[in-house]
């Protein structure tokens, strides 16, 4: 099982600089887990790219279906005040810590190429390359 961020999502699903790194992760290991909001975000990335006439629509869409495909399951909701109390601990966005309380609430680390946030929680927290390291 692996918690991920946004931008390991994105790796997987489109070409990027860590995709080869999050296409092995995801070989290695399918049960992936996250917060909803990480829907939100990657339909901004999409809706960004699509705006930037880097993707059609008609991909973008084929990318978000699959998306909620593959995480659906591994969905987590948080509760809003334990988020609250990440943020404020870790010194992070409501945004980021969402992400954090999964990751503690799962007992296992947030795979993400954010270093800011490895940074403010290292110890929930590791790089894709640590997690092929330790799968």
């Amino acid at each position: 099982m692996q918690v991920v961020d946004t931008n390991v999502l994105v790796n997987l699903l489109m070409e990027g600089p860590f995709s080869e790194s999050a296409r092995s992760l995801y070989a290695r290991d399918q049960e992936w887990q996250s917060e909803p909001l990480l829907l939100i975000e990657l339909t901004n990335v999409l809706a960004t790219v699509v705006r930037k006439r880097a993707c059609t629509l008609t991909d973008a869409a084929i990318i978000l279906n699959t998306a909620h495909r593959l995480m659906a399951p591994g969905l987590r909701r948080v509760a809003d005040h334990d988020v609250l109390l990440a943020a404020a601990h870790f010194d992070v966005t409501g945004y980021d810590a969402r992400f954090l309380v999964v990751a503690r609430a799962m007992g296992s680390r947030l795979v993400t190429e954010d270093a800011k946030l490895r940074r403010a929680a290292p110890d929930l927290t590791c790089s894709l390359a640590e997690a092929l390291a330790r799968t």
